[in-house]
């Protein structure tokens, strides 16, 4: 099964953009399945994922958030964030036409899905956290700035998808297959032949000054959907202590897999499997 191109208007402040995501399956008689990638993700990190839940007949639509992969980049890059980004999701799910959604967010993308869930008449059913929860330690932050906003130049896709397994080894054991995956629908062609990465480095504006832990649990405590967590075992950015305080909360449960750190990258039999079978519960 092959996923669909699509895209779709997003307003802010600056102005319209486009934004693209990817459709896999037509079912329309059960809720769609959102997957939202993180910081310097895109939506093609899902297709192992995507492609699990179309066969089991669910319609899943995985966006590139604005600034990355396919999506259009923002004029002023003190744009990027969360306002604008909710705003992008809204339009998404009404786009769908779609009274709920089940939620599966990435770090950035599991923020997202947090924000949206704790509103009120939210549309989201059922949420999916991948390595992110409402309390994020400074020192995760200030890793992740550490190479967020670098936008290296590689001669080519060898030399890009060497970049990722050292950036991303926390994402765990992945086959070369896999890093081959990744690396290819993060490539993003230059003039001169040469290769940058598929998000546009304005992105890491947020990480400029003095960074500081994120504390969101009052926002956490206006969640009541029911939720997934997935934690990476070595994970720096969700922490096993709030993971706890976070399994603490009715409807909530915790997943922990071995082996990886900061985040699962969602791409084996045994990831998908759990996810797959709590969305259908």
């Amino acid at each position: 099964m092959n996923p669909v191109e699509q895209r779709y208007l997003g307003l802010g402040i600056g102005g319209f953009h486009r934004l693209a995501y990817v459709e896999w399956g037509t079912d329309r008689t059960r809720p769609p399945v959102l997957c939202v990638h993180g910081l310097t993700r895109n939506g093609r990190d899902f297709d192992a994922l995507a492609a699990e839940l179309a066969g089991v007949g669910r319609r899943v639509v995985c966006p590139d958030v604005a600034g990355r992969g396919r999506s259009d980049r923002l004029a002023n890059p003190a744009l990027y964030g969360y306002p604008q980004y909710l705003g992008d999701a809204a339009a998404l799910i009404a786009r769908l036409d779609a009274p709920v959604v089940d939620w599966v967010g990435t770090s950035m993308g599991g923020l997202i899905g947090m924000m949206l869930a704790a509103q009120p008449n939210t549309p989201i059913r059922r949420l999916v956290l991948n390595d992110v929860g409402p309390f994020i330690p400074k020192a995760a932050l200030e890793r992740i700035g550490s190479y967020v906003g670098l936008d290296p130049v590689f001669a080519d896709l060898a030399a890009l998808e060497a970049h990722l397994r050292r950036v991303h080894a926390p994402f765990g054991p992945l086959s070369d297959g896999q890093w081959a995956h990744l690396a290819r629908h993060s490539a993003w062609p230059r003039p001169d032949g040469t290769l940058g990465l598929a998000y546009d480095p304005g992105i890491a504006a947020a990480f400029t000054g003095a960074l500081s832990d994120v504390d969101l649990w009052a926002l956490w405590g206006q969640i009541r959907c029911p939720i997934l967590v997935v934690r990476g075992a070595e994970s720096d950015l969700l922490t096993a202590e709030t993971a706890a305080r976070m399994a603490a909360r009715p409807d909530t449960t915790l997943l922990t897999v071995e082996g990886c750190g900061h985040a699962p990258a969602l791409m084996a039999p045994e990831q998908i499997a759990p996810i797959r079978d709590w969305l259908a519960a």
